[in-house]
């Protein structure tokens, strides 16, 4: 089956219905609340950075986080997330045996509310969350990686992964896929669909496209 397309998944969140009660779930326990305060309050706290790199707080729905865990199924070791906003992802990758499961999000707002669900989940002091710039975070060591990530940020921040990742690392994303990344699994569908990519086989593949042979004095680039 072919991939979901980012405008395509866009569709779907703005078109699933969800009746009066899911709109209030929404609200009440997913963070819609929260959002409003980004767009009212805290986005001018983020004005020098630049607006294609700002990030709108859009939760993950339980089939997302559930996908997310499907994926990172079989491994091992630390996790993190970058860009973790009410860190619903690192608890969960915490309960399923990740560990340090880590959260790196620059909303303070964000961050008190993932350390909020840590101490109300039973979990305080085994998960951590940083008031970090995700650009600045070096990933050398992180075998596990997701991210929820806008496309504009996505196409930027493949670059850096695939530049500081270890072969071994798996990048798992949600909401949206990497642009010019080939995914190496799937799970679930339409907006709760998530992506896993192994950093061993994008770096074969960008090899493969960036080689080149010489015939008759001619370079011919495959």
């Amino acid at each position: 089956m072919v991939d979901d397309t980012p405008d395509e998944v866009l569709a779907e969140l703005k078109t699933r219905n969800l009746g009066g009660w899911g709109v209030a779930q929404i609200a009440a326990g997913t963070g819609l609340a929260v959002y409003a305060m980004w767009v009212g309050i805290l986005q001018p706290g983020f004005r020098k950075v630049p607006l294609r790199l700002q990030v709108p707080y859009i939760p993950a729905s339980k089939g997302q986080v559930d996908n997310v865990m499907i994926l990172l199924r079989g491994r091992k070791g630390g996790l993190v997330d970058l860009g973790s906003g009410d860190g619903r992802i690192v608890l969960e990758a915490f309960r399923h045996g990740f560990t340090p499961a880590v959260g790196f999000e620059l909303n303070p707002w964000l961050i008190r509310l993932a350390r909020f669900h840590v101490w109300r989940a039973g979990h305080h002091g085994k998960v951590s969350y940083r008031r970090e710039d995700l650009w600045k975070v070096d990933l050398t060591e992180c075998k596990n990686v997701t991210v929820f990530l806008a496309p504009s940020v996505l196409s930027l921040l493949q670059e850096k992964l695939q530049a500081e990742l270890p072969d071994d690392a798996l990048v798992v994303a949600g909401h949206f896929p990497f642009p010019d990344w080939k995914p190496c699994r799937t799970e679930g569908q339409g907006a709760d669909r998530a992506w896993a990519y192994s950093m061993q086989a994008q770096r074969q593949h960008t090899l493969k496209n960036n080689k080149c042979t010489v015939t008759n004095g001619d370079v011919t680039f495959n």
